[in-house]
This record gives C-alpha cells, structure tokens and sequence, in this order.
C-alpha cells in the first residue's frame, strides 16, 4: 500500500474521532442543551384493544381489516361471523418513522378474528314453507327432497326448481310436471285437469277416459333461496323430508253446520268423539248441545308440507245419498223425527278423485250408469235451543243422592228418585227452569210438593216444603221464588227433595243441572 493511501486513511480516522468527541463533549457540557431529532408520525392500530401494528395512513385499519377477513373466509371456505369489531387509530410519533408492514398487520388482525369469530356458517339451501325452514347442502339436495315428497303419491311426475318470475331476488319455487309436459307451459294445477275431463265426459262410455294420476301440486308456498347458515343447521335429505312430510298434531276450530251431531262432526273430522269432547271445556258429553256457527277445537295430525293430487278413476258402489234435514223451527234441538227412511242405491262411475295427502276432499262424477237410484233419509229437527237448569237454592249439601239407598224413616223408599239438599227451614225455593205449574199441594210422603213442566218435555219436582207460593195453572220463570224449604211429609230434617223427570221416568238431577 502507498505512503499516500496510509495516510488518507489516517486523516479519515483522525477526522471521525475528532467529531465523535465534539459531539460527546457538546452533549455533557454543563448548562447546554441539544434538541431532539423530529420523529417521523406512524399511524398505531388496535382491534377491539389490542395493537396489531403502525400504518403509515389512518385509512390503512380499515382496510387491512377487510383484506384480513376475507382471507381468513378464503382459507376455511365458511363465512365467519363475529360482533362488530372496534377498529381504533391513533398517531404516534416514531423516531425513525418506519411502520409495519400490511402481512404483519393483517396477521395480527387474523389472529384476533380467530379466537373472537363465532359460529362458521356454509353456504346451503334453504327450504321454506310457511314458518318451518329446512337446509340442505345444494340445489339438487333441494330437488330430491322435494321430490321423495311427491314420490309418495304418483310416478312419472318429476319437481325442478325454477326462478319466482314474481319476485326480483333470487327466489326458486317448485315446479311440477308429467312425462312430456313442458315446465315452462305446464301450470301444475288441478283447472287444466278438470277442463280435459269434462272435455273427455261428453264422450260417454268408460273407454273414453285416460285413467291414472293426473295432477299433482303441493298444498303450501314453497320457497327455496341460497343463504349461509351455521353448519350444524345442515340437514340431510332423510332429516329434511321427515321434517317436512311427518304429520304433527296442528290445533284448527271446526264451524258447527246446521243439522251436525258431535257423531257426524267426529266422522268429518277424522277425530274420537271422546277427543273432541276432551278439547272442549263447553261439552260435557256426547248429549251436549252445540249449535250453528260454534267453533270447536280439533286438533289433526298434518304434515308441514302436503301434496294435493288428482287421479281419474273407475269403480263400483254400493252408495247413500247425504241426509237432508227439513227445520221446524217450533221444535227444541233436542227433537227430531225421521220423515223419509233411507234406500243405498248402485252405480259404476268414472270420478275425477281430489286428495290432500291420503285424505280425499273432493269427488267429481263425470259419467256414471245406475242400476238403482238411492232415496235420501229426511229429517225433521228442532232449532230452538232447549231451556237451561239452575240449582232450586242457594248454598244447601247434598245429604242424599240418587239411587238406592236404607230407607232414612220408616215408610220411606229405598230407591230414591231425587237428590236430597239440605238447608235451613225456610230457605227460598226457585224454580230451576220456566215452566208451568202442573201440581201445588199436598203429596203424601212428598209432604207439601211443587211440580213444574218445563217446554222441553221434562218436569221438576220440589218436595218436603214448609210453604208454597204458586198455583196450579201458573207460568213461572227461571228464578223466580215458588215455594221454602221445609220438612213436611216423609222427613228426617229441614232440606229439599229436587227431582228431574224425563218422559216420566226419574232421572238423576246432577246428570242436568249443577248442584
């Protein structure tokens, strides 16, 4: 190495030391100060408290939060949710001004949506009808259901989902067609069907119709529409036709007709008459009065989902014609009287046959040959509603029921007809429905006795009296005082006897009014 070199060497050195200790001597001498160097300003992100990194702009926080969830959704293939995050940034000061890179940022920002992300939601199908929703994996999941739905019912018809021409989001519905039938034509209703049978009908013979399964629909709205959901809601298509197919109980009311019985009621219904009395708080048994227009809770097990199907078909009856009913309306409901006896007639008919399910709900003869006519059966009934019963006095114990029992006192029977209610000598004696008075006087054992007719056929007797106030002949009301309470006749004891008689015959008084 050249003297020139070494030398420009040394006079680098020298002059590096020379500064270095000027520098140290300006910072440690007494009563001087030096300023700091300005920083540069970073921007400090935090998500939800915590410090994921500096940014070099403000803006950055949101937008490498946004970057890190999809990337996070991109790698598990689930979208995640989370509740909102709270995304701060503040500026800080650094004394070189470098900030983070964005990977270390979106890193942090990662990590904290993992631990706080809750449910993964997939995408799926989802199925609604009315409030019940079921979801699949796919479209063609979707279609097999729907399908296993139908199946049931007919063969040939096949379900594809089609876009909701009614609806500008992404909205699918069902539709139904036959072998051949084009979907985008084919209206998968019943109208088409009764139109090509009536048609086929006004060429009589039996050989004139296509006989089999001719329209098939479901009963409800049926929607489908993409979405994500937690994964766990997944069904598989075993799950989801179960859920949607299975029949579950569903409470519905039924309008009482003019004319119905609880019996034809329970036959319409497809419901135990001992069910729907059980439903019922008003019925007591299958005697109870119903009237026009009351509404009755049944209950019938019905799927989610049904199918309505239509079929034409040939057969062969034995058949009635319906009751017809003539209404007097002088009589009580409680009275009828068959006028016409029935007569089943015969034919062989070709019927356009309506199902919901397996139940039928419509039967539309379109051609038929009679081998013998029915005759309807006609009644006569009553539409008055009979007279209600109240309890003859106010308080009082049962003391002796109906039925047999020891003679209480000698002469006294041992089957007894009424129902004995022991009160104070004295206690008013109403009369438990309007009626007339019929017998006010003395009765033997009955002592002083009151017997009232009641419109509905029926009389009430009241014995044992102390006093009496009305007279034979006399109209009373429901309420009004007819006589006291007294211990006349066969007594042991201050009470009253009340008995009910029906057609004559002695019948249990708490079987009618509530004592």
């Amino acid at each position: 190495m050249s003297i020139y070199v070494i030398n420009k060497v040394r006079t680098v050195t020298g002059l590096r030391t020379r500064l270095f200790c000027a520098g140290m001597f300006l910072l440690l001498m007494p009563g001087k100060t030096v300023e700091k160097p300005v920083a540069g300003t970073v921007y400090e992100i935090s998500v939800n408290g915590s410090v994921v990194g500096t940014a070099d702009a403000p803006e950055k926080g949101q937008e490498l939060y946004l970057e890190a969830r999809r990337e996070l959704c991109s790698e598990s293939g689930q979208l995640l949710l989370m509740d909102s995050p709270v995304i701060s940034v503040k500026p800080v000061e650094d004394f070189y001004g470098f900030p983070d890179s964005d990977e270390t940022i979106r890193s942090g920002i990662k990590q904290i949506i993992s631990a706080g992300s809750s449910t993964a939601y997939v995408p799926a199908w989802t199925v609604k009808v009315g409030d019940t929703e079921v979801c699949l994996s796919s479209a063609d999941e979707v279609t097999a259901v729907l399908q296993d739905a139908i199946d049931k019912y007919s063969e040939g018809f096949t379900v594809s989902l089609q876009a909701d021409p009614a609806r500008e989001l992404g909205v699918l519905i069902p539709v139904i067609k036959g072998q051949g039938e084009d979907p985008e034509e084919f209206l998968g209703g019943a109208a088409d069907t009764i139109e090509l049978a009536a048609e086929e009908a006004d060429h009589a013979g039996f050989d004139n119709f296509d006989y089999g399964v001719c329209s098939v629909a479901f009963s409800e709205a049926v929607e489908v529409v993409e979405a994500h959901v937690p994964a766990e809601v997944l069904m598989s298509r075993g799950e989801a036709v179960s859920v949607l197919t299975e029949p579950k109980e569903l409470e519905q009311t039924y309008k009482v007709q003019p004319g119905d019985t609880l019996s034809e009621i329970s036959l319409k219904v497809g419901l135990p008459l001992d069910r729907i009395i059980e439903l019922n708080d008003e019925l007591e048994s299958e005697s109870s009065i119903i009237r026009p227009d009351q509404e009755l809770l049944i209950t019938t097990p019905e799927p989610v989902l049904s199918v309505t199907w239509s079929e034409i078909a040939r057969f062969s009856e034995v058949y009635d014609l319906p009751t017809e009913y003539v209404y007097n309306d002088e009589w009580f409901t409680n009275k009828s009287v068959t006028i016409t006896q029935p007569s089943a007639g015969y034919h062989e008919a070709v019927a356009l046959i309506t199902r919901k399910n397996d139940d039928e709900t419509e039967r539309q003869v379109l051609y038929e040959e009679i081998g013998m006519e029915p005759v309807a059966k006609v009644v006569e009934k009553g539409t008055i509603a009979p007279p209600s019963y109240i309890k003859p006095i106010s308080g009082g114990r049962i003391s002796s029921g109906f039925g047999k029992r020891s003679a209480p006192t000698a002469g006294a029977t041992t089957y007894h007809q009424g129902v004995d209610l022991a009160t104070p000598l004295g206690t008013p004696v109403w009369a438990s429905s309007g009626g007339t008075v019929s017998f006010a006087g003395w009765g033997g054992g009955y002592g002083n006795v009151v017997y009232v007719d009641h419109p509905d056929g029926r009389q009430t007797r009241y014995a044992h009296l102390s006093k009496i106030y009305v007279k034979v002949g006399q109209s009373v009301n429901q309420g009004q005082v007819i006589a006291a309470s007294g211990s006349t006749g066969r007594s042991t004891g201050p009470h009253l006897h009340f008995e009910m008689r029906i057609g004559g015959v002695a019948k249990d008084p708490r079987d009618y009014v509530p004592l």
